[in-house]
């Protein structure tokens, strides 16, 4: 069963074409992994899948809803697709258990105290239990991302986003937020889209890669195929040489 469908998605800033006839599937419970140069539409992509940036044309089904349609109700969607952003975006003012209960209090109507409960477990699951009181301003930026992951695992999502979660973090920080987000692909049950430039993450977790260059998917193979066969697309080839050069 699919969870998410591209179907000829296009994308424009203005003039500029972000995306160019994005055909694209994820079954329910598969991880990928999306992959390329700067600018090549990546983040675009994965922010359309939670209604952040509305396509122009095409089909994209999220969950058997349909994002371009603009009378699709988008809080229907964010209660099944959950997001991690680059830069966390966790609320200053509130400590970090309020951080992850807040989400499932308003729009869930979880009780208070299953909601705590499962928000101490997440901690626990992150390696960040004595964290609870913390607020924001006192964690590192890897604590912080981990903090994030458990807020979006608190909706208990169907699917969870990653937009390079790790690409502000100091390279010391960045093990335990990929082991965090190993342990979320554990779950056979979840589907992932990930963005990263974390290669290692890629050929350990991901089920398929998606190569993209100029707002175009140019490569959707297996990791098998990808990292130890050979990519089809040459642009894909180059990019791929150049990581392992480097």
């Amino acid at each position: 069963m699919s969870m998410i469908e591209f179907h000829n998605v296009e994308k424009y800033y203005g003039d500029f074409h972000a995306l160019t006839d994005v055909n694209l599937t994820i079954n329910a419970g598969e991880k990928v992994v999306l992959i390329g140069p700067s600018g090549s539409g990546k983040s675009t992509l994965i922010r359309t899948v939670n209604g952040l940036e509305r396509v122009q044309s095409g089909r994209l089904l999220v969950d058997g809803f349909d994002l371009a349609d603009r009378k699709t109700d988008m809080n229907k969607i964010r209660k099944n697709v959950g997001m991690v952003f680059q830069h966390f975006n966790l609320y200053a003012n509130k400590t970090v258990l309020e951080n992850i209960m807040l989400a499932p209090r308003l729009v869930l109507k979880r009780p208070e105290a299953e909601n705590k409960k499962l928000a101490m477990d997440l901690l626990d699951r992150v390696g960040l239990a004595e964290k609870a009181a913390s607020y924001p301003r006192q964690l590192s930026g890897g604590q912080a991302q981990r903090i994030a992951i458990a807020r979006s695992l608190a909706m208990k999502p169907k699917c969870l986003l990653f937009d390079e979660p790790t690409s502000a973090l100091d390279p010391e920080m960045i093990d335990d937020v990929l082991n965090v987000m190993k342990t979320v692909a554990e779950d056979s049950s979840m589907t992932m889209l990930v963005v990263t430039h974390e290669m290692g993450f890629a050929r350990e977790v991901a089920d398929r890669v998606v190569f993209m260059a100029d707002g175009q998917i140019l490569e959707d193979d297996s990791k098998e195929t990808f990292f130890d066969g050979q990519p089809n697309n040459e642009r894909a080839r180059q990019f791929l040489g150049k990581i392992i050069t480097h």
